[in-house]
């Protein structure tokens, strides 16, 4: 049967069905010699071109339209690959000679793609990007203001993402979770900015801009509650969350995150209740759950409760064993890790990787088990990074095994050396040497180091100490309740 355009435009617009790079070539082939230049269709095309991973085939297609299109450039950085979206947008801007005037759309996405790739490099793409737009005067929309709030808390400089949300007329819903939010995912100054979330929620609550928190709201101010770790606090949000938003009970995502908010605040009688009376659970409930019991010390209950995630059809991943193998790390359950690391290719068919390797050589090197700790860094079977060694020469040092701390301390600058690591980093590592061999007074091992640092010019990292203050935060005098936990 002969390819027509009808034809063409049918099997283009199906989005049932999927497409191959090659069919998408004889639609587009078909599109040009038909003579078919309709804005809509090619930017169809351009999706499903992307779709594919097939970004210059798509590119192509807004080159070959002929006049600049707004609506196929918009399409074309919507539907690419976050740094092919940036690029695409930078040369745009190049090109004086076919100067397009973007408008909010264009904005929002190419910023909502910095948003999702965040680096130094973006970083700074992201504050030329927001430059452009502070002098093109299309601050004001509320959809482009959200899109930059998301980005620089992504990309950890919530101190900007902040002044962007104070500078706001107006605010959505979705404004205030993407600042909450941007406070709860710092891994940097937790609990400083788990508190800046809850005031943050407290000014939502008695502000006059009639907004009121969503379940997505919640879920993010019981991870604040959970990184302060005030019982008092995470108790006040459930007590809300009761009251005006939902039964938590029949929320997965709410549920899962009261578990983990009381596991982590010690108040794991009433994780398991909350654990209990949840309706629907997936495998982050049954993370937070196990891990919550691995942390309080009780270890085989939580390798039991893994054991019954099956039953239920739940299946644990890999995130679900670096958060057990990290918990009995902490406690030091060595024989239930071991037994754990052990299940997880043989049951679960999950394969280790670094972060699995680096919790169980943390774990034996906390027991004193270095030994072991080094033939199961030697028996992996991918190579070891520098962060699993200094794991290991730390456990040397505490445990005063010189001879395994020289081993593992010279293999550790040797990687070091084959690597492209700051100097800052390689002069804890020298530094840490060195103090393995001052525990044991080996002065002239000492010395040997030390000039090795001064001739490779290595300078010490400076030391400092610093207090940090902070004021309890209230949320009970916030939403004026006082709630008394079900048993």
């Amino acid at each position: 049967m002969p390819f027509s355009p009808r034809l063409a435009c049918r099997s283009l617009l199906n989005l049932n069905k999927p497409k191959t790079t090659h069919h998408l070539k004889q639609i587009h082939a078909q599109l040009i010699t038909n003579g078919l230049r309709s804005p809509p269709l090619l930017a169809k095309l351009i999706d499903q071109y992307c779709a594919v991973s097939s970004f210059p085939h798509a590119h192509l297609v807004l080159e070959h339209f002929g006049n600049p299109n707004l609506f196929l450039l918009n399409t074309l950085i919507r539907c690419a690959r976050p740094k092919d979206s940036i690029l695409v947008f930078a040369n745009w801007v190049s090109k004086e000679e076919t100067f397009l005037a973007f408008d909010d759309f264009t904005y929002i996405f190419v910023i909502g793609a910095c948003a999702r790739t965040p680096s130094l490099s973006t970083l700074w793409e992201g504050r030329q990007i927001h430059g452009r737009v502070l002098r093109h005067g299309v601050v004001s929309n509320i959809l482009v203001q959200t899109t930059t709030i998301h980005f620089y808390a992504n990309n950890k400089d919530v101190y900007s993402a902040r002044r962007v949300f104070d500078e706001m007329a107006v605010r959505s819903n979705v404004t205030w979770n993407a600042m909450i939010t941007g406070y709860c995912s710092q891994r940097e100054r937790t609990k400083e900015c788990a508190c800046d979330a809850l005031s943050l929620f407290r000014d939502m609550l008695v502000g006059v801009c009639g907004l009121k928190p969503t379940d997505t709201t919640m879920v993010c101010i019981l991870s604040a509650a959970s990184q302060m770790g005030v019982l008092e606090t995470g108790a006040c949000v459930h007590g809300y969350i009761e009251k005006t938003v939902c039964v938590p009970e029949n929320d997965v995502f709410i549920g899962t995150g009261l578990v983990d908010m009381y596991s982590k605040c010690g108040c794991l009688e009433s994780a398991l209740s909350v654990f209990r009376r949840m309706k629907d659970r997936n495998v982050l409930t049954w993370t937070a759950m196990a891990t919550g019991l691995a942390i309080h010390g009780r270890g085989k209950e939580a390798l039991e409760l893994l054991d019954g995630m099956g039953d239920y059809g739940v299946k644990p991943n890999a995130v679900t064993f670096t958060s057990l193998l990290s918990a009995c790390c902490h406690v030091g359950l060595v024989e239930e890790g071991l037994h754990l690391f052990d299940k997880m290719k043989s049951n679960f068919c999950v394969t280790p990787g670094m972060q699995h390797y680096g919790c169980m050589v943390d774990l034996l090197g906390r027991a004193g088990h270095l030994k072991e700790a080094y033939e199961f860094v030697m028996g992996m079977p991918i190579e070891p990074d520098a962060v699993l060694w200094r794991s290991l020469l730390s456990a040397c040092k505490v445990h005063g095994d010189v001879a395994m701390g020289g081993k593992v301390g010279k293999l550790l600058l040797q990687l070091q050396q084959k690597s492209a690591a700051d100097v800052i980093v390689r002069s804890e590592d020298y530094v840490a040497l060195s103090n393995v061999y001052a525990s044991a007074e080996r002065w002239e091992d000492v010395e040997i180091v030390r000039e090795d640092m001064k001739i490779k010019k290595i300078e010490n990292k400076p030391g400092f100490s610093s207090v940090q203050t902070m004021n309890k935060l209230s949320i009970q005098s916030i939403v004026g309740i006082k709630w008394t936990m079900r048993s």
